[in-house]
């Protein structure tokens, strides 16, 4: 989000959800591994496993890259969050398995130079010095709104992304004159040796190219139609578990007035060059959840180093613009910023179209604390487990009778001792659709997020992750995704499973306890 805000108070917003004090104040950072220690309530909500700011604000994700044996992974971040203040500045967490992230400082700091606070962008490494400043130089370019006027600028780092200083003082790709002009996302587009970067523009996405990345020429554009302002678009190449290559391009989207989310669309067809095309009348979603937002995708490398097309990452802010600023962690913690956990992502056929599936990184699996296995168990109303736990992963295999199903099926997590708060995750099977219901806790706004399912199938796969702030459901093979933000209380550890209506079976049910040391 080129233009949104880290500022507190009451803040009235346009029909986008951001608004032009945000847009001047702007965004705001890291880590699991930054300051742990709770605050006067002896409660906290930093997560267990999952990327947080060390201190005030965070947002907007910059997509990684690989440098060495690091990804090197920027955010906007907000020191001055904390005592009201605005700005941005660029924030860097480095990882190697995608869960850990070891936060590295600033890489740029808020109003370095006459242009303004440094928004959001993308980086890559110009192996070949197209731009001028040495063989493996790292080159960011990014939004900078001198005197409110949104154009794209770039900077450059020659310490391996570590900092950066300022480029030309000029914009390399000047406003034309409207309002919504930012987000920059540069791929490489090997097929005609050169740079394209994409441009969001209110309703669509301006397809520019460039083989120096200072000078760029626009070449196409992509409306997105229906979905209110676009930010933070994407668009790379994947190979398919069929086999077949394809492109898919990606932005931030709010669907709400439609009934849809508000987190990562996504389409699959072609690139030229200049114009995307694609057969899909509607975007598909990467989240069916309300936070994730901002999100971001990046390459996968094999053990040689090279680009593994089959298999690409994601990673999202969890948190949303229409209420930024709602988080307890403020008082317990001292700071406002987390991030949802890395995806992998592969691209499936599926009745004659193409689609994203997400899945838990498989490193999560070096960072187990517990494994409670529970083998089947059989539910016919409700059963509550001997396991107690905050941070966590359940998975399970739901399945029932399909000549005979019970009408709603699922699990209660983060369930208050007394058994009234709690964040429920499932499926009605009576109404054909799986769902996350955060009513029942403390939360942001309420809500009910849901994706169709097919009772007849008589199961239903699970993975819930669930930490401190947030829970997660991926439903089947992860094309379905729902993430949410939530605040439990500390003591709010139980997990209960239920079948109202009928029985079903939790099969090979395992919860997994998890921490990032």
């Amino acid at each position: 989000m080129g233009a949104t805000g880290a500022v507190l108070g009451g803040i009235a917003t346009s029909a986008s959800g951001l608004s032009a004090t945000a847009e001047q104040a702007h965004r705001g950072g890291h880590g699991p591994h930054g300051p742990q220690g709770a605050g006067a309530t002896g409660a906290t909500y930093r997560p267990a496993y999952h990327l947080s700011v060390p201190r005030a604000w965070k947002n907007d994700p910059q997509r990684p890259i690989r440098v060495g044996d690091d990804y090197l992974y920027y955010y906007l971040a907000n020191e001055d969050y904390l005592e009201g203040g605005g700005g941005t500045a660029w924030r860097l967490a480095t990882t190697r398995d995608h869960v850990r992230f070891d936060d590295q400082g600033i890489a740029i700091p808020k109003l370095t130079n006459a242009n303004g606070d440094c928004w959001s962008g993308s980086v890559v490494v110009d192996e070949a010095n197209t731009a001028g400043y040495g063989a493996g130089a790292v080159v960011a370019i990014l939004t900078q709104a001198p005197n409110g006027v949104q154009a794209q600028y770039l900077w450059v780092s020659t310490d391996g992304g570590r900092t950066f200083q300022p480029g030309p003082a000029a914009p390399v790709l000047p406003n034309p004159g409207v309002h919504d002009f930012r987000d920059p996302k540069v791929v490489r587009d090997d097929d005609r040796d050169r740079w394209c970067l994409l441009n969001a523009e209110g309703d669509r996405i301006g397809i520019y190219a460039s083989t120096d990345l200072h000078a760029w020429t626009r070449v196409g554009e992509h409306v997105v139609a229906g979905l209110g302002l676009v930010e933070c678009p994407d668009l790379f190449r994947m190979r398919a578990s069929d086999g077949t290559r394809h492109w898919v391009l990606g932005t931030s989207a709010n669907g709400k007035a439609r009934g849809l989310p508000a987190t990562y669309a996504y389409w699959v067809g072609h690139f030229d060059g200049a114009t995307f095309t694609t057969a899909q009348a509607e975007p598909r979603w990467l989240d069916h959840g309300f936070d994730f937002y901002g999100a971001v995708t990046y390459d996968a490398h094999d053990a040689s180093g090279a680009v593994d097309e089959t298999l690409r990452r994601a990673i999202g802010w969890a948190n949303f613009w229409d209420y930024p600023h709602n988080a307890p962690s403020l008082v317990t913690d001292a700071y406002n910023g987390d991030d949802m956990i890395v995806r992998e992502l592969r691209l499936h056929p599926r009745g004659g179209a193409y689609v994203i599936a997400s899945q838990p990184p498989a490193a999560l699996a070096d960072h187990v604390v517990r494994t409670h296995a529970l083998g089947d168990v059989v539910v016919d109303g409700t059963l509550d487990l001997d396991v107690r736990a905050v941070a966590y992963e359940l998975r399970c295999q739901v399945r029932w009778d399909v000549a005979n199903p019970p009408a709603n099926v699922g699990v209660e997590v983060r369930r208050a001792p007394g058994g009234g708060r709690h964040v429920a995750l499932g499926a009605t099977l009576e109404h054909r659709y799986a769902y996350v219901n955060r009513r029942p806790t403390f939360n942001p706004t309420g809500g009910e997020s849901q994706t169709p399912i097919d009772p007849g199938s008589g199961t239903l796969p699970m993975r819930v992750l669930v930490d401190r702030a947030s829970v997660e459901l991926f439903v089947g093979d992860g094309s379905e995704v729902h993430s949410h933000r939530v605040f439990p209380l500390p003591g709010d550890d139980r997990i209960r499973l239920y079948a109202h209506g009928g029985s079903a079976t939790f099969a090979t049910l395992e919860v997994v306890e998890l921490r990032v040391d």
